[in-house]
């Protein structure tokens, strides 16, 4: 499949706000779930929020819930996460995945990860 691509990291100070965003040339997406996740230097990579293929049904991680926001627009075929009162223990590479035919929360959060379709990542680093 035509690997997602992700767009918005940088650098920012603690408090600030950032827009991560998700889409995939020349395929769809529309029909399936999607999720974010990041990896910090030295760690495993972990979950951060999914959401169906609706945008309905969302699901965090406790350690984002309340200032992160993971959406999608079908019409542009593009996910979205605003992570808003960023903190320096937020620095990671952020990867955007997709389902190849879940639709449900599920498909993304109980997926092995090889059983997704992976973008490259955006650096996000926030300094205190």
């Amino acid at each position: 499949q035509v690997p997602l691509t992700e767009s918005g990291g940088g650098l920012v100070q603690a408090g600030d706000s950032l827009r991560l965003s998700c889409t995939a040339p020349g395929r769809s997406l529309t029909t399936v779930s999607m999720g974010w996740f990041r990896q910090a230097p030295g760690k495993e990579r972990e979950f951060v929020a999914a959401i169906n293929w609706s945008g309905y049904n969302t699901y965090y991680a406790d350690s984002v819930k309340g200032r992160f926001t993971i959406s999608r627009d079908n019409n542009k075929n593009t996910m979205y996460l605003t992570m808003d009162r960023l903190k320096p223990e937020d620095t990671a590479v952020y990867y955007c995945a997709n389902s190849p035919d879940g639709n449900s929360i599920a498909a993304i959060v109980q997926a092995p990860p090889r059983n997704l379709n992976w973008g490259q990542g955006t650096q996000v680093t926030v300094s205190a």
